[in-house]
């Protein structure tokens, strides 16, 4: 199923998408309160309370039609937002897929390399980036994002599928001067305001049959920068849950940013630095699109 989160005037809803692909079904709606118990819908309040039930009870209610056509908005009318749009946190893998390691002539690493984001980074389908202009050098990073289902600590590999909700379409954002100028410490460059574009849809997981056979790619105002796939990723899913799970723990709406392909900003030429006025999209096979312009944001170091 393809969950949305959405805007109606000031309102944020929680929307699943129907079978047409354009079409989706306001969970708000009152024909629909049974499903939550009352509760008004929020994907990350969903998440937490088992999305798999949850998915079951909305597949019912599709399959019977036990819904008031009313509930039913085109998807073209709405104002998408990140689907999770305030997470706990955003956890990065860093060089994590063997393309973009051999493309740069770097040793593997011997274990995941992560960093985390503030989930106030995150934005959604449409939403500018901000440039701040005394940041050089910032790229983009077309990656697979999984978003946790459940609670997990101490995991281990063979366990830890299990807690995971669903997928979804990311772009790294990444202050890429910074980084080096921080001698490779990420805090700060990965850290910029609107600087985590995350959606539209999540694609929960028994709708990935293979994780590691999506077709990633990233064009900056048409001109492709990223042609990759998720088969070239280095430590999987389950080893990057694991690893995390044993640093930190993973709560319900948590975000891990798989990593990206080969094709970034620096290996071009000439280089593919993001520029105000740009259009950035990311596409992620079965997964959705995501778009979004870039504009300059405010200074970032002042």
């Amino acid at each position: 199923m393809r969950y949305l989160t959405f805007t109606k005037g000031s309102e944020q809803r929680v929307g699943v998408l129907l079978d047409d692909s354009l079409s989706v079904l306001d969970l708000s709606h009152e024909s629909c309160s049974d499903i939550m118990a009352g509760q008004y819908p929020n994907l990350i309040e969903m998440v937490r309370m088992g999305l798999p039930l949850m998915t079951k009870k909305i597949k019912e209610k599709i399959e019977s039609r036990a819904y008031d056509q009313n509930a039913v908005v085109s998807l073209n009318s709405l104002a998408i937002c990140s689907p999770i749009p305030m997470p706990g946190k955003v956890i990065g893998a860093a060089y994590n897929f063997t393309d973009a390691l051999d493309e740069r002539s770097m040793a593997y690493p011997t274990e995941p390399v992560i960093f985390i984001r503030s989930g106030n980074t995150v934005i959604g389908p449409n939403d500018p980036i901000l440039i701040p202009p005394d940041v050089g050098n910032v790229g983009y990073e077309a990656e697979l994002a999984v978003i946790i289902g459940k609670r997990a600590l101490f995991i281990e590999p063979d366990d830890a599928m299990e807690h995971v909700a669903g997928y979804t379409v990311h772009n790294d954002i990444s202050g890429s001067g910074m980084i080096k100028q921080d001698s490779g410490n990420f805090v700060r460059g990965k850290n910029m305001p609107a600087s985590s574009p995350l959606g539209p849809f999540l694609v929960t997981a028994d709708e990935v049959v293979n994780p590691y056979a999506i077709q990633i790619k990233l064009d900056v105002d048409g001109r492709v920068l990223q042609n990759g796939t998720t088969g070239t990723m280095l430590f999987k899913v389950a080893e990057l849950i694991s690893y995390i799970s044993k640093q930190m723990p993973l709560e319900p709406g948590d975000i891990i940013a798989t990593g990206t392909p080969a094709g970034l900003a620096m290996m071009h030429q000439p280089t593919a630095w993001l520029q105000p006025g740009q259009t950035v999209r990311v596409e992620l096979e079965g997964l959705g699109v995501l778009n979004n312009p870039i504009k300059k944001g405010a200074p970032f170091l002042e």
